[in-house]
């Protein structure tokens, strides 16, 4: 936890500095030791081929009977984009997508939750992301879960319709077929957050929430969760009790050092992976851990 806790200081350092806005100078990381690998290119991450694999097979036949709603991506959601300035983000995108593969090589580890210690920190920009650094690997299916169901936006950054979703799903009124869309891509799928309800965490915290991971991590190589901020409602320790890990984003410059200890050590018996330390200046020498994205479209991007 030492490297957890030294990220989220530098975060409240950035913070009391009152240092200028940025226009092209941000940092990401995952605070976890030691370097990382990820599978070659176009191999499985447990080095069986494609069609040996059952998983693969499933993945077609599943991804058969969800909708294809043709989503409008904006260049300013995507690090990755032709049209994205953000270059140097992708990378570090990666780095922090073979870090992942490095503790997965370890330890089971395919769900994972993504929240924040309070709103505006970039946890939904850095979901879309992640999933978009694993998607751009040869035979990878990813799914993104937007289970934020107060203040969804997942399906904004992707250009996506907004129901039917998880809270549909959740109440009985669709099925997992229903609530999923396959991206144009084809190997990166959207469960939305669907229709406004009055009680998400009691469906939060439901065994027909349970399955639905359950089932989607035998058809998915990674199922990726953007939840609420974890000081502002209970959800996103509810979601991290039903999957494999969680990475906290905090916001250099933004984010309380208080009010991110305190979030981030509701994780510490929940299998905390580590922080993205988000925007940080770029002359910052902090250590070889903390990596440096442009952020100028970032900037123009409404996410939390």
């Amino acid at each position: 936890m030492s490297r957890i806790h030294e990220a989220l200081k530098k975060a409240a350092q950035e913070r009391s500095d009152q240092a200028p806005v940025r226009t092209a100078s941000d940092f990401l990381d995952l605070a976890t030791p030691g370097a990382a690998t990820a599978p070659p290119a176009g191999g499985h991450p447990h080095g069986v081929a494609p069609e040996m694999d059952a998983r693969y097979l499933r993945f077609e036949e599943f991804a058969k009977r969800c909708s294809r709603p043709g989503w409008k991506m904006g260049a300013e959601a995507s690090a990755f984009s032709l049209q994205s300035i953000n270059a140097v983000g992708a990378e570090k995108f990666r780095t922090l997508r073979s870090r992942l593969y490095q503790i997965s090589s370890a330890h089971p580890l395919k769900k994972l939750v993504i929240t924040s210690g309070m709103p505006g920190e970039g946890k939904t920009f850095v979901t879309t992301n992640l999933a978009q650094s694993f998607v751009r690997q040869t035979d990878r299916r990813v799914l993104l879960i937007d289970a934020d169901l107060r203040a969804s936006r997942l399906h904004l950054l992707l250009g996506a319709p907004d129901r039917p979703g998880l809270s549909d799903y959740l109440r009985g009124d669709a099925d997992e077929f229903q609530v999923t869309q396959v991206g144009p891509s084809g190997n990166l799928c959207l469960i939305p957050g669907g229709q406004e309800i009055t009680n998400p965490s009691e469906l939060m915290h439901s065994d027909r929430m349970r399955h639905l991971l359950e089932r989607m991590s035998q058809v998915f190589d990674w199922v990726i969760l953007d939840s609420p901020p974890a000081m502002a409602v209970h959800d996103a320790s509810i979601l991290a009790d039903m999957c494999d890990g969680v990475i906290f984003v905090v916001r250099a410059g933004s984010t309380d050092f208080e009010v991110a200890l305190k979030a981030s050590s509701e994780f510490r018996d929940k299998n905390l992976l580590g922080v993205v330390l988000n925007r940080v200046e770029k002359g910052d020498s902090y250590s070889d851990y903390y990596y440096g994205y442009d952020s100028t479209s970032q900037s123009r991007a409404q996410h939390k």
